[in-house]
């Protein structure tokens, strides 16, 4: 995972500091994110191999 999709800890936009509850449902709406894409990545190269198969 790169840099830049992990949230930075530390102040939020009030400039007071984020809760752990806070940046847990960043991180984890970051990680949901990540794995729809990897799945609809996946479901694609999925169908290329059935149709290549079905020929």
């Amino acid at each position: 995972m790169s840099e830049e999709s992990v949230p930075q800890q530390g102040a939020g936009p009030t400039g007071q500091p984020k809760g752990l509850l806070q940046q847990m449902e960043e991180l984890m709406a970051a990680l949901n994110a990540d794995l729809s894409a990897l799945d609809a990545d996946l479901q694609s190269a999925g169908r290329g191999t059935e149709e290549s198969e079905a020929k």
